[in-house]
């Protein structure tokens, strides 16, 4: 989640007003947390913007922040949601924990916090730890967020990464599942291969379009990686065939293929007796979607877009891919 610009934007105001004032960053969350890695709140005694995922737990930390304005320490604090744990208890009791750090802002940080507040939709780096806070604009990462635990602990955030949902097939369902995923923080790609396609043409959502001479052409369009989602919807099986033969080597974050149980099932079983390993095959989410019965395109995105929601919050295995 990228937090908001209110977040910076009190932050500056208050350090160009003299005002003290405080950040409060979640830098690691695991499980359920209502606090995600990036949740970000700024407080002054009377002001704050922002969540580090609200609830008794926010409540409480933002009161003890605002008594520690004035000459406070910065901290770094676990948080579990677990009455039963056997310390760091959050008060809260959806399970998880969250790991979020306590600075007091002040005029050394003014540099960063107006390049951050005034970039409008700022790219780059921000990398908080014990030395404080900095903002590199010309890095990038290969994942959203890196923290690393210990006493000269460290955490990353690319601002500007934004994970890519490529869809192959520029159909009615893709058209819809552009809609759907437009607010989900995807950068969106829809490739098709018939020039002058209406649903094509007609999708505003979809930040590039491509028009390919045919679908074995789509997998130099897929970068492998942990950011890339690739949805297969095209018009058939035969074309959803040449797709999946032509990526289905290739590692990414989530590789689905829309269709019906038993177009799917004959898929698998070709792929399976023609040699393609059972590791590759489990990863492939087919049908596409959540079971929900989805029956129009938009119910059917729907059911898309909560599958590549749980599956971009499930935790990254240790070695990535």
């Amino acid at each position: 989640m990228r937090h908001s610009p209110e977040v910076w934007g009190l932050a500056l105001r208050s350090l160009q007003a003299r005002e003290p004032v405080a950040l409060l960053y979640v830098v690691e969350s695991v499980g359920s947390s209502p606090g995600r890695a990036g949740f970000a709140l700024t407080l002054t005694a009377t002001d704050a913007a922002g969540s580090i995922g609200g609830g008794a737990m926010e409540h409480r930390f933002t009161t003890l922040a605002r008594q520690a304005l004035a000459g406070g320490k910065p901290f770094l604090q676990r948080q579990v949601h677990d009455p039963g744990a056997a310390e760091d208890r959050s008060g809260m009791i959806c399970s998880g924990e969250q790991t979020f750090w306590f600075q007091p802002l002040g005029e050394a940080d003014l540099p960063v916090v107006t390049a951050l507040a005034t970039a409008g939709a700022p790219r780059g780096v921000l990398r908080l730890g014990p030395q404080g806070l900095a903002f590199d604009p010309t890095a990038s990462l290969p994942r959203r967020h890196r923290f690393v635990p210990g006493a000269a602990w460290s955490y990353e955030e690319d601002l500007g990464h934004q994970d890519r949902l490529h869809i192959v097939g520029g159909g009615h369902c893709a058209l819809a599942l552009s809609k759907a995923c437009s607010d989900l923080d995807f950068t969106i790609t829809v490739y098709d291969n018939r020039p002058g396609l209406p649903t094509f043409e007609a999708n505003t959502w979809a930040h590039h379009k491509v028009l390919v001479p045919d679908y074995t052409a789509v997998a130099a369009h897929l970068p492998s990686g942990d950011d890339q989602y690739i949805c297969v919807m095209t018009f058939g099986y035969k074309t959803d065939d040449v797709v999946l033969r032509a990526v289905m080597d290739h590692d990414y974050r989530f590789l689905g293929a829309l269709g019906s149980r038993s177009k799917i099932d004959t898929m698998m079983a070709t792929y399976a007796a023609e040699g393609v390993p059972a590791h590759r095959l489990r990863r492939i989410h087919a049908p596409l979607g959540l079971p929900i019965h989805s029956q129009t395109p938009a119910e059917i995105a729907v059911s898309i877009a909560a599958q590549l929601i749980r599956t971009r919050n499930e935790p990254l295995p240790k070695e990535g891919l």
